[in-house]
């Protein structure tokens, strides 16, 4: 079968599928735990294309149950209808997540032909992507594959400190010396601040907000509709109260409440409120319409199915935002998924732009690992996390492979003050996870702003915007988000 070539949110193209659309014939089926569901993709998604093909798929394979988001509406998702059925068609998408045991699925993989107009993928578990999850516990490289860690100042050595401190003061002369600069002309916001361009946070906000003019713009995101994707909001929060907030849980026998804490971390950066109930500001788009699907069990993992599932929701509700801080570890070479590819590609379509983290399993400068699953995708934009100085994180993953693969933007990513689910109500989490949100953020501000910037041109407008960094392009792709 010839690669298919799909839209990217860049311009550039991608192929999706390998050489094949049998499961475990390309690259793309290699890497990950499964689910022994299946992701079957139509290729013509117009009703009658795709009540062909699931004609076709259940003669295949033997599958009688099906259901479809068509029969649920925007606001009456039913998870426990969809779970059951063998067949769940996202109608918004035109993918279907099949259910069936190992001899069905080697049927319908062995019968399948590019002229049936489907490809077949399986479907894989993703996680929450946040590198460190709490900001009192040290960080290990050991401690970082484990999703822990940030460095706290109180748990530094004096000589770490102290090393830390001379190398900023000898940056400072450097720069002092070459330019002339006297220290009363630099920013008053400490000697390290100005020396090395390092953002803190402030009484008033935090450093995020800062570092990407958020704090400039008078736009609030009124009006736009944002949805997160994650482990769940917690409602109860005080300050998401007086909020416009529609919760769906796509995860069987969990509620969209949120017990991990990515989910309302994430959820609040991108639009939580103006003036937390304690702390400075920390969210983005402060009056967007917020739209949280629970895509992320309680533990913090979820089938690619669920996923698929509330980016249908998210465009039958009208989201122009939709923000991933999830995904899975890929291989070197690895091609993006079909289905993820679609999606996005579909959603740009209907007005909505998916953002997704581009994954924290490197640690830099030795070791940089690929643009995780489903950030590869082409369609879909492709978040890095940045320090407080600028700088790659150094668990931020890099674009390294072709089709898709690229980095899109940067964002700060590294000791990100947000909510938390009660009762521990804040914490500092770093990320790609926490890039991510800021990115949701911005992008509603922006889509506020205008109803032109929809989908790709959305996109476009954040590309335009992004400040150049003296980095490569493969670690911040256009550099860093900016809301001005």
């Amino acid at each position: 079968m010839a690669k298919r070539r799909s839209a990217s949110v860049d311009g550039r193209t991608s192929s999706g599928g390998g050489s094949s659309n049998i499961p475990g014939s390309g690259p793309q089926s290699d890497s990950g735990e499964t689910t022994g569901r299946m992701i079957v993709t139509f290729r013509d998604d117009s009703i009658a294309g795709m009540k062909k093909a699931v004609t076709r798929l259940q003669n295949i394979a033997g599958i009688s149950s099906v259901a479809r988001t068509a029969d649920f509406g925007p606001a009456n998702f039913d998870m426990k209808q969809a779970s059951t059925a063998k067949t769940f068609v996202i109608d918004e998408l035109g993918i279907a997540i099949v259910s069936g045991d190992a001899d069905q699925y080697a049927a319908a993989s062995s019968a399948m032909s590019e002229d049936d107009g489907m490809v077949i993928e399986q479907e894989h578990m993703n996680f929450a992507m946040a590198d460190l999850l709490d900001d009192d516990i040290l960080e290990t490289p050991s401690d970082r594959a484990r999703n822990v860690g940030f460095v706290p100042a109180a748990a530094m050595s004096p000589e770490y400190l102290r090393g830390y401190y001379e190398a900023i003061r000898h940056l400072y002369e450097s720069i002092r010396t070459q330019s002339g600069t006297p220290i009363s002309a630099l920013p008053q916001t400490g000697l390290a601040a100005a020396a090395a361009g390092i953002f803190q946070d402030t009484a008033s906000a935090t450093w995020g907000l800062h570092a990407t003019g958020v704090l400039n713009s008078s736009f609030t995101g009124r009006g736009i509709k944002v949805a997160v994707l994650d482990t769940g909001l917690d409602t109860r929060h005080p300050d998401f109260q007086n909020r416009r907030i529609q919760t769906q849980s796509f995860i069987s026998g969990e509620t969209a409440m949120d017990v991990h804490g990515h989910g309302t971390h994430c959820t609040g950066t991108a639009c939580g409120p103006l003036r937390p109930s304690e702390g400075p500001r920390y969210s983005v788009a402060y009056e967007a319409d917020i739209f949280h699907g629970k895509v992320l069990s309680n533990s913090g993992s979820g089938g690619d199915g669920g996923i698929l599932a509330a980016i249908g929701w998210a465009i039958s509700n009208g989201c122009q935002v939709i923000s991933m801080s999830l995904g899975r570890e890929i291989r070197p070479g690895e091609t993006p998924m079909v289905a993820y590819e679609t999606a996005g590609r579909r959603a740009l379509a209907a007005g909505s732009l998916i953002v997704a983290a581009a994954g924290n399993e490197s640690d830099r400068p030795g070791v940089i690992k690929p643009i995780g699953s489903p950030a590869n995708a082409a369609s879909i934009v492709a978040v890095a996390a940045l320090d407080q100085s600028l700088q790659a994180a150094v668990f931020s993953n890099g674009g390294l492979n072709p089709g898709g693969g690229e980095i899109n933007l940067a964002a700060p990513g590294r000791a990100i003050r947000s909510a938390l689910p009660l009762p521990r109500r804040y914490a500092a989490w770093s990320g790609t996870s926490m890039a991510t949100p800021h990115v949701a953020g911005i992008a509603a501000l922006i889509a506020q702003q205008s109803s032109a910037f929809r989908g790709l041109a959305l996109y476009r407008e954040l590309r335009r915007r992004a400040q150049q960094l003296s980095l490569p392009a493969r670690d911040v792709g256009n550099g860093l988000a900016r809301a001005i």
